[in-house]
């Protein structure tokens, strides 16, 4: 056997070890549960951080990682699925809410960054048993086929309208071009938001 190759890890070896020890970890709970996110620090310190949040007009008090998303705070732990999850890069805009009246893309923003601050999700739009008027224009002008993405195109087009922008066409699709529809149904989520536009 060759003494110079003492020592040494092999390429294979290193791999499994790594592997080795990532099991370990989470078998040992280093990675997050949802459900479990909240509990109290242990006695070493967590790391988790207390986070009040306003979500459609309700104080919500959560402790979380600090490096939670807005998102994955209304979805896992306040069960406001409305919100969707598409790319979670800020590509898609199917994720889109207000934060203090204004849209923003809540896969981008760390739950604690808005501590304090009024939330409003799709959940949070109609008035007790009556929808809101993007929401009834979507309805009535075919704004949406799958609906995966139409919470976050509801969201995007209520703040449109109250910014009080220009309401061609060709403004609408530009000022919405986040929001990404892969069903292709654009006309009618036009026809949609200057219908709603014109009821004001």
């Amino acid at each position: 056997m060759d003494d110079s190759n003492e020592g040494r890890i092999s390429r294979r070896g290193f791999l499994g070890r790594t592997a080795t020890a990532s099991a370990a970890l989470a078998v040992g709970g280093q990675f997050a549960d949802p459900e479990t996110a909240g509990a109290e620090p242990d006695a070493g310190g967590s790391g988790l951080v207390d986070v009040e949040l306003r979500v459609n007009e309700r104080v919500e008090r959560l402790r979380l990682d600090p490096r939670v998303t807005l998102l994955d705070a209304v979805r896992d732990r306040l069960r406001l699925t409305g919100t969707k999850k598409g790319c979670d890069r800020g590509q898609c805009g199917a994720c889109t809410v207000h934060v203090d009246g204004r849209r923003v893309l809540s896969c981008l923003t760390l739950a604690c960054s808005v501590t304090g601050r009024r939330v409003t999700t799709i959940e949070g739009l109609a008035r007790g048993g009556e929808l809101h008027p993007v929401q009834q224009a979507f309805v009535d002008h075919d704004g949406f086929q799958c609906g995966f993405c139409t919470s976050g195109q509801i969201m995007s087009a209520v703040a449109v309208l109250r910014e009080g922008h220009p309401r061609s066409a060709e403004q609408i699709r530009e000022l919405m071009a986040g929001n990404i529809c892969r069903c292709g149904a654009y006309d009618g989520i036009v026809e949609a938001v200057q219908a709603a536009g014109a009821a004001d």
